[in-house]
């Protein structure tokens, strides 16, 4: 069955019209596009805020002025008190001026007279060509340390131990002198070296030049808790 149109519904014919109306109306909108002028308005003119020139401010350079120390007060004035005497005064005692001229036969004793002998300490060398030795060598010299350190009570009820080192000079006769703590450990371990140095029978003296010199010497005595 056909579908029958009215040809008052058909609008084939009338297709070319409304092309050119549509042609028309693009190119109006077109033109007006391009003819249409805009114009900025500046909102911020009324706003503007000139600028001012702040002129720099100058500190003037102050420099602080030294105070000075007052002057010291002057020396108070000694002044002399003169005692006038009149001349009338008699002396109880005359100055008697003996004559203290030598004579040959004046014998003069000097025997209350002190002669102080200016003696020379010989120099203490630590490095020589014969070094001192104690009796006996190394050998004999740690037995003996070993044998004569008396373990202070006080240390060992505090648990000290330590190795504490004793400088001394030996003299040229092989004395010991000048014994002093080198690096201690305590008080009672340092006096204790000291004690044991000191009872040291005497050395071998050391020899520089086959002569006998005195030399600086250092033992360390070692504390350990058994």
């Amino acid at each position: 069955m056909e579908v029958k149109k009215s040809p008052k519904a058909d609008l084939e014919s009338k297709k070319s019209v409304f092309m050119q109306i549509g042609l028309v109306v693009v190119l109006s909108l077109v033109f007006i596009a391009f003819e249409w002028t805009s114009t900025d308005a500046d909102v911020n003119e009324g706003f503007k805020i000139e600028e001012e020139e702040v002129e720099e401010e100058i500190i003037p350079i102050t420099t602080q002025e030294e105070v000075k120390p007052p002057p010291p007060p002057p020396p108070p004035k000694v002044t002399d008190v003169l005692n006038i005497v009149e001349d009338d005064v008699e002396l109880e005692e005359e100055l008697v001026i003996e004559d203290t001229e030598a004579t040959e036969e004046m014998e003069v004793d000097f025997s209350d007279m002190e002669t102080e002998e200016e003696t020379e300490e010989a120099p203490v060398f630590f490095i020589v060509e014969d070094m001192p030795e104690f009796p006996g060598g190394d050998a004999a010299l740690h037995k003996y340390l070993a044998t004569s350190v008396d373990y202070p009570v006080i240390a060992q009820e505090n648990g000290i131990q330590g190795r504490v080192y004793v400088k001394f000079v030996i003299n040229t006769d092989g004395s010991v002198t000048d014994v002093q703590i080198a690096r201690g450990v305590d008080p009672s371990l340092d006096k204790e070296a000291i004690r044991v140095v000191k009872s040291m029978p005497k050395w071998k003296p050391g020899k520089q030049r086959g002569k006998s010199v005195r030399v600086s010497y250092t033992v360390p005595i070692n504390f350990v808790l058994q």
